[in-house]
């Protein structure tokens, strides 16, 4: 690893190694109390029987690099990045995975005999989430993605690889969508698809089979700027957040018709990606997720 952060020693969380016969994994960023990971990756071991140790690490803003550094000195085999990490994970990773790259950020990171790999999990957690378990095809499908920052940009490539008729690519700013039609316009020729987009206003007037939300705007319950016609009664409307309630996002799109669904799915798929990247065993995510749902209304 190289260009460390300038944190003291002090700043450093002390990371205490697993416990004997297990090996530790842990999720990473700043806030992280309120990460739901360990409860996912825990029901995980249990069910596949592998025996691990998960942790939150609340890592310094100026320390995240000391932080992993501490993490494998301690033994650590992996770890899941969040807010604010994923950039400085990406940069720290000597290998990286396809979709990592054309992400340009990891939420995974693997730590073995060859050094450091890094991957990028959340656009296969999405595709995972929208095909098995709200089992709607991509393949031929028509996809509206609203957002072009890094949660856009990760789900790109894993939805190109489903084989969709069409991609539209939208963004308040549209340089900032024209730039990923650019990015990724070979990859779309690879697979046939037709990519397309820019600002607001190059959505198709007509309903599409997918619309997913990769902006922030239900973090401020705001509905990002969309064609009311791009929603129909054939839509599936995908709000990669979730909370207890349902989104504004998917209020707005449930009112012009859509079908709608929040992003607790896209949590647990990712997660279960990363454990088959750090174990080698794919977990069933489904009771996981049922688990994770009903805790949630419990909550409302």
């Amino acid at each position: 690893m190289s260009g460390a952060s300038e944190a003291s020693p002090q700043d450093v969380p002390a990371i205490a190694p697993a416990q004997a016969g297990c090996e530790l994994y842990a999720v990473v960023g700043n806030p992280i109390a309120h990460s739901k990971s360990p409860a996912i990756h825990s029901r995980f071991a249990e069910q596949t029987g592998e025996r691990i140790e998960y942790r939150r690490l609340l890592a310094p803003i100026d320390a995240f690099e000391p932080t992993v550094r501490a993490f494998v000195a301690a033994g650590g085999r992996g770890l899941n990045v969040t807010v604010p990490f994923k950039l400085e994970a990406y940069a720290l990773a000597d290998r990286l995975s396809p979709r990592a790259a054309a992400a340009g950020a990891v939420n995974t990171l693997r730590f073995d005999a060859d050094g450091i790999y890094g991957d990028n999990t959340d656009g296969v957690g999405l595709v995972s989430d929208i095909e098995t378990n709200l089992k709607v095809g991509l393949s031929g499908a028509s996809i509206l993605l609203l957002g072009a920052g890094g949660a856009a940009r990760g789900a790109i490539l894993p939805m190109l690889e489903r084989g969709p008729r069409l991609l539209t690519i939208v963004n308040r700013t549209a340089e900032k969508a024209q730039g990923l039609l650019r990015q990724f316009e070979q990859a779309a020729r690879e697979t046939g698809c037709v990519l397309s987009g820019g600002s607001p206003s190059a959505i198709e007037p007509v309903s599409y089979d997918v619309v997913v939300n990769a902006t922030a705007g239900s973090l401020a319950a705001a509905v990002p700027e969309c064609d009311d016609r791009a929603f129909g009664t054939g839509t599936l409307a995908y709000d990669m957040m979730y909370g207890a309630q349902p989104t504004v996002f998917m209020r707005h799109a449930q009112a012009l018709g859509a079908r709608v669904s929040d992003g607790l799915g896209m949590l647990v798929e990712q997660a279960a990606e990363s454990f088959w990247v750090w174990r080698g065993v794919r977990p069933a995510s489904g009771s996981v997720l049922a688990e994770l749902r009903s805790l949630l209304a419990a909550s409302a």
